[in-house]
């Protein structure tokens, strides 16, 4: 994975080579701007058309299946060597077209990806590896890793991995993961050290804010401002990234054009970005030519880039000279650029190939705050006084605060503050930056959920929401009022004909095996159940009396996988225990019991409706606020009794359970 890593720095020499055709090109703007949005087209059509063909899962982050996966759920070919292959070719070629696209999702992919096909090949060899349960810890591991050497961020990169992954996160794998990320940063930047892109191991983005004073005391309501304004600008911009994907998806005509030309898509955004960041036009008040990791470095400049007042004037140098502009000042060049690429990076988003968010909108935040911090400057041009000394404003430091606090927002996750210390090599503005991550968190999961999770619900992936605070009513819900009464079940005295029947009317992946009828057993898997006597090569008629003479014995379940011991719920289970224990052991199912006996089963999706809402009042019966305070009062005899009393009424008074097939929704969840 740090290989992978360090050879992804191909983006800043494909960048290079973008400038260089375009640069090479400057008798004639023309040919500047059919190079400048050739480049891109072609890179991004590419990698759409190949992870398309080879492996369609490798599109998109990855962090919200991995957070799929890790809660217990199988998602087929997310971890494949063919997806590995899509993702690693596909992310080179969409980070080098220079579009504002990430890489930290898609290098948490990669990772588990490693993680998977390494677990895999040791189980050959026997080991701990043949333990499926292990395959668990080396994913949570293998987060930690991808983001750790995506920004030589290990601290910041096991936080931030169990904050977007992990409901419950195990202590055990709290140091593997450190263990892991350590390793995979330090090797990431002594490969940068041995290819001569670097002097020694340093800070990505090195920052020099001076230490004594690095901000007054009076300036944390500014820092307090930015904190709650990315906020809303993280809620905003998960908003409309599900937006755009639900207009596309709403719109039947334009779905199934595009449908049709899979490429045009990426080659119509990329061709509309491209055009609009072209140096020579538009893109000169939003600093076009610079990269992503040119601008930040720009951004976290600690000088002052603002002429208002008695403050310093700066002289544009090197890269910095793409924020001149000879008719706007510096404010209006950040503007432009803060909200041409807030779009812009929601829009890109979007696109069918391996990207992700975090890197654009942590730039986008940096200018934010750098907007701020050079606003501040031009207002106190020598500071705000509390002495005699004189220490004048720092923007490069409110850059700082901004990066953390959008990219917190937007990901619902305070770790960013952390990553921002690793990626820059200072934490002079621990203060600040906490304050702002804290109150753009606070706003941000007010009004929007991460967007990951956001994406999980665009995807339609199977997935636990949160009991959160405004879910108290839910607590009075009980798993009979939610679970599914009639449910596909097969005896130890059945026939294979009993057996045929039920496979033939479900697509459930494992059915439930009692003893009786009714009586709980355990679970068979469907794939196992299925199975008979080999092929016997007679004529047709024979093979059909022979298939009915087989079909009539009963079903020998001693060669067959069957669960002994499954996890149950009694009927009064309550809907907060419920999803204490579905989040904390991944289950995805279980199954009701009443004194042994099987009356209903509760899946993800039963759940997942009780807690949005979705039930309708008839299917729900809620309990009295006070109920439990009043069962409480009575004595322990007398419940006792009442107890036994209505578990023997409810056994009398449920019947067998019915034998016909689920909705296919709830084929889906099992």
């Amino acid at each position: 994975t740090q290989l992978i890593s360090w050879d992804r720095e191909a983006e800043n020499r494909w960048g290079r080579a973008q400038k260089w055709m375009y640069g090479g090109l400057d008798t004639n703007i023309f040919l500047q701007y059919m190079a400048w949005i050739t480049y891109p087209i072609v890179l991004i059509t590419f990698s759409a058309g190949f992870t398309q063909i080879l492996a369609p899962q490798a599109v998109g982050s990855g962090i919200p299946e991995m957070k799929t996966i890790l809660r217990g759920v199988v998602l087929k070919e997310y971890l494949t060597l063919k997806t590995f292959v899509a993702k690693v070719i596909g992310l080179t070629c969409a980070l080098g077209s220079g579009m504002p696209l990430g890489k930290e999702g898609p290098f948490v992919h990669i990772a588990s990806m490693c993680a998977a096909l390494l677990s895999k090949f040791l189980s050959v060899f026997g080991g701990i590896y043949e333990n499926e349960s292990r395959n668990i810890e080396m994913l949570a591991a293998a987060c930690a890793v991808g983001v750790g050497c995506c920004f030589a961020a290990p601290i910041g990169g096991v936080l931030f991995s169990i904050e977007v992954t992990s409901t419950f996160f195990a202590v055990r794998n709290y140091w593997r993961g450190f263990f892991a990320a350590t390793f995979s940063a330090f090797i990431f930047r002594v490969l940068a050290v041995w290819n001569k892109d670097e002097e020694t191991i340093t800070a990505l983005f090195k920052t020099r804010f001076r230490l004594d004073f690095p901000f007054d005391l009076q300036e944390l309501p500014a820092f307090a401002v930015i904190g709650i304004a990315s906020g809303f600008g993280g809620a905003l911009f998960v908003y409309f990234n599900r937006k755009i994907v639900q207009f596309m998806r709403k719109q039947k005509t334009i779905n199934r054009f595009l449908m049709k030309k899979r490429l045009l898509f990426p080659a119509l955004v990329t061709f509309l970005i491209a055009t609009l960041t072209f140096p020579p036009g538009f893109g000169q008040f939003m600093a076009g030519q610079l990269t992503q990791k040119e601008t930040l470095v720009t951004l976290f400049d600690n000088r002052t880039w603002a002429k208002q007042g008695l403050a310093e004037e700066f002289e544009f140098g090197g890269v910095s000279e793409a924020w001149k502009h000879p008719h706007a000042n510096v404010f209006v060049t950040l503007v432009v650029f803060i909200l041409m690429k807030f779009w812009m990076s929601a829009l890109a988003t979007t696109i069918p190939v391996p990207c992700g968010a975090f890197m654009p909108v942590f730039v986008i935040g940096a200018a934010f705050g750098r907007l701020m911090g050079e606003s501040m400057a031009a207002w106190f041009p020598d500071g705000i006084h509390t002495d005699s000394n004189i220490y004048r404003i720092v923007p490069g430091g409110y850059a700082v605060v901004g990066a953390a606090a959008l990219s917190g927002a937007v990901t619902h996750t305070v770790s960013t503050a952390v990553i921002v210390f690793e990626l820059t090599g200072q934490i002079s503005h621990i203060l600040p930056v906490m304050i702002a991550v804290i109150l753009a968190n606070a706003v941000a999961q007010s009004l929007q959920p991460s967007l990951y999770d956001s994406i999980i619900r665009i995807k339609k992936l199977p997935y636990l929401p949160e009991l959160g605070w405004g879910h108290q009513e839910k607590y009075n819900v009980r798993v009979e009022d939610i679970m599914v009464r009639d449910v596909r079940y097969i005896t130890l005295n059945c026939r294979y004909r009993d057996l045929q029947d039920v496979l033939h009317s479900t697509k459930m992946k494992s059915l439930a095996l009692v003893e009786s009828a009714g009586k709980r057993k355990g679970w068979a898997c469907r794939w196992e159940g299925g199975r008979s006597s080999g092929v016997v090569e007679l004529a047709f008629c024979k093979v059909m009396e022979w298939e009915e003479r087989q079909l009539d014995q009963l079903v020998n379940f001693n060669n067959c996988k069957i669960d002994p011991a499954p996890f149950q719920l009694v009927e009064r289970t309550s809907l907060h225990k419920t999803h204490t224990i579905f989040s904390l052991l991944g289950v995805d199912h279980a199954y009701v019991t009443s004194i042994g006996r099987l009356i209903g089963v509760v899946t993800l999706k039963e759940l997942r409706k009780a807690i949005e809402g979705s039930v309708t009042a008839k299917g729900v019966k809620v309990r009295p606020p006070l109920a439990s305070f009043r069962d409480s009062t009575t004595s322990s005899s007398d419940m006792e009794a009442t107890e036994i009393h209505q578990l023997w009424d409810r056994r009398q008074r449920h019947s067998i359970p019915r034998e016909f097939s689920p909705s296919e929704s709830d084929d889906k969840c099992q």
